[in-house]
């Protein structure tokens, strides 16, 4: 495992297109939705500027992300949403999945939003620990 304080990555043992599809699997089973799906190798293509392969996955609950957006004062953490996963290669041929450790970074949020983003924080943890085995 890798981290640097706001960011944490990790090994899957599976390739790129299987441990997308296994987390947006396991998510759906914790009740989160998967609103998209970003291929950005696919996008810096069309630029004509080549990377190993990226792709980021959007992952929302709404039992959350509704608690954060009720109050004006908490509606600043919406910067945060939805939860983000990074499923990547290296030059290793490895694929790796990353995350923002959403709670290290709650410091001076209003109670709720704090607490939230906490609970978000550590089931987007437990979906990405149910595909790969870490995090």
């Amino acid at each position: 495992m890798s981290t640097n304080h706001l960011i944490i990555e990790n090994v899957s043992p599976f390739n790129i297109k299987d441990t997308v599809e296994k987390l947006i699997e396991a998510a759906k089973q914790k009740g989160w939705q998967n609103p998209a799906t970003h291929n950005l190798q696919q996008s810096l293509a069309k630029s004509g500027k080549e990377v190993l392969p990226v792709e980021v996955v959007e992952i929302c609950k709404p039992e959350y992300s509704g608690k954060m957006l009720e109050k004006n004062d908490e509606r600043i953490v919406s910067v945060l949403m939805p939860c983000r996963i990074s499923v990547y290669e290296k030059e290793d041929g490895k694929t790796y999945v990353a995350m923002l450790d959403m709670s290290a970074m709650t410091e001076g949020l209003p109670l709720t939003a704090a607490k939230t983003v906490h609970a978000a924080s550590d089931e987007a943890f437990g979906i990405i620990h149910s595909v790969i085995g870490a995090f």
